[in-house]
């Protein structure tokens, strides 16, 4: 990811270290033992900010640090395997998304299973942002949907890859739309962006963190979000349905997981640290500036957790199935 997207969250993860502890006193249970959550993905990210916010509040109440391990690779599959493998004591979880934990399971042949992780905690759900390069005619997305119909043999979307979240993303957009453009394939969201940026490639779709930067600067023009209601970090961009295509509902929600096999009350202890570290309002404020939602708390337990992850992968697995998405 370029120094411009990455910053803010750079910024943002070494902020979370000066967080406010959570009352000791208010421990009721522990962990026997340090805790490390892989993330799947390179430090600075959007995923692994998200994951040393939590740390920092979750330590306070499992009663031992809370480690963060990067391992990456694959589109998260490095990861997904690694935890899948860990002892399943508590010591070793992991925080994933739409994409490893939904996507992956239909885009690779995985030597483990999504759905056979144990769910700890639904965190967050941040959608996408349709963006398009500075200078495209079009000004709205009824505007952009005509001229990619129109321009159909030379239109260009950028993705961070075969199967990543932005092709999918794009693929679903084009069976709404009935539009047939072509897909750039990119090693990762940065190179992408600053791609659409220069111009070299039309449009993108991409998590609303990489990009509210480059939208807010006019580097990049947003058409709409992939959401039911507007960003509070971005009002002024219209939801999909205002923009005139309704139904368009594309989230990078976030969850924790343990691997297979981890008993219940550990799972329990995890997932009241989780819970509880969502319900600081600094937290929720950092979450916000990443343009992330936190569920309401009846939303965020396990069970919860897992009843999305399987309502996402009964929506999600025959579209990329039927477009025939794998890996390269």
């Amino acid at each position: 990811m370029p120094n411009m997207t990455r910053r803010p969250f750079l910024q943002l993860a070494f902020g979370a270290a000066t967080l406010p502890l959570a009352s000791i006193g208010a421990r009721a249970e522990t962990m026997a033992r340090p805790i490390t959550i892989i993330v799947p993905f390179s430090a600075g990210g959007p995923t692994d900010v998200l994951a040393r916010i939590l740390a920092e509040y979750m330590r306070n109440t499992v009663g031992h640090p809370v480690i963060i391990e990067n391992v990456t690779g694959a589109s998260g599959t490095v990861a997904g395997l690694r935890a899948a493998r860990a002892t399943p004591d508590g010591s070793t979880i992991t925080i994933g998304h739409w994409g490893t934990h939904c996507l992956n399971g239909a885009i690779y042949q995985l030597q483990y299973d999504v759905r056979e992780f144990a769910p700890i905690a639904l965190i967050a759900s941040g959608p996408q942002l349709i963006i398009g390069r500075p200078d495209l005619p079009a000004q709205n997305l009824k505007e952009l949907i005509l001229w990619l119909k129109a321009n159909g043999d030379k239109a260009t979307a950028g993705t961070a890859g075969p199967g990543s979240g932005a092709h999918v993303a794009g693929v679903f957009f084009q069976q709404l739309t009935g539009t047939n453009f072509s897909f750039v394939p990119y090693r990762g969201a940065g190179p992408a962006l600053n791609d659409l940026m220069a111009g070299h490639i039309d449009i993108m779709f991409d998590q609303a963190p990489n990009s509210l930067p480059q939208v807010k600067s006019g580097t990049v023009k947003a058409f709409a979000v992939t959401a039911p209601s507007r960003l509070a970090s971005a009002p002024d961009i219209a939801t999909v349905d205002e923009a005139g295509l309704p139904g368009l509902y594309i989230a990078y929600w976030h969850g924790i997981w343990a691997p297979k096999g981890t008993p219940a009350d550990i799972v329990s202890i995890l997932s009241k640290a989780v819970i509880s570290a969502l319900a600081e309002p600094v937290v929720r404020q950092r979450f916000a500036e990443l343009g992330q939602e936190i569920p309401p708390p009846d939303k965020q337990s396990s069970s919860a957790l897992r009843a999305h992850q399987a309502a996402e992968i009964e929506k999600w697995w025959p579209i990329v199935k039927s477009a025939n998405i794998k890996a390269e």
